[in-house]
């Protein structure tokens, strides 16, 4: 089943929704993700929001485990002056973009880079001295 988005309900926010629990949007991951923001709407206005994004919690209601159309009633019921905890998407260079999972590692591991980084570190240090004992 393809997730569907709430957007009729979300207008005076200025962006839809999707994800559930049952309508996953991220493999492994029920969480609310903002699938579009409207132009000039309060979410564009702000600025902080971006599509991607992870919603984690409405006016401090935490937003784990729940139906897609619950989370859609919490924002309906929100009221005026809504309080949102957004975990941002991980932006990654020459590669896909997509939500980060709290808590969990996403991307390339800082060990793939770092382990052959070093290691030619020291390879390039070790052929520096070998060089400088020669002359």
């Amino acid at each position: 089943m393809l997730p569907t988005e709430s957007k009729s309900n979300m207008s005076r926010l200025g962006f839809n929704i999707v994800g559930g629990t049952d309508q996953q949007y991220v493999s492994n991951d029920s969480g609310i993700f903002v699938s579009r923001i409207k132009e000039n709407g309060a979410a564009a206005l702000d600025g902080r929001l971006q599509e991607g994004d992870k919603i984690l919690s409405v006016n401090g209601q935490d937003l784990k485990n729940l139906l897609h159309q619950d989370a859609v009633d919490l924002f309906r019921n929100a009221g005026y002056a809504v309080s949102l905890r957004v975990q941002h998407r991980l932006q990654v260079q020459n590669g896909p973009i997509g939500p980060q999972g709290e808590g969990e590692p996403s991307g390339i591991p800082i060990t793939m880079v770092l382990v052959p980084v070093c290691a030619l570190t020291v390879v390039a240090a070790w052929a520096f001295m070998r060089y400088r004992q020669r002359l």
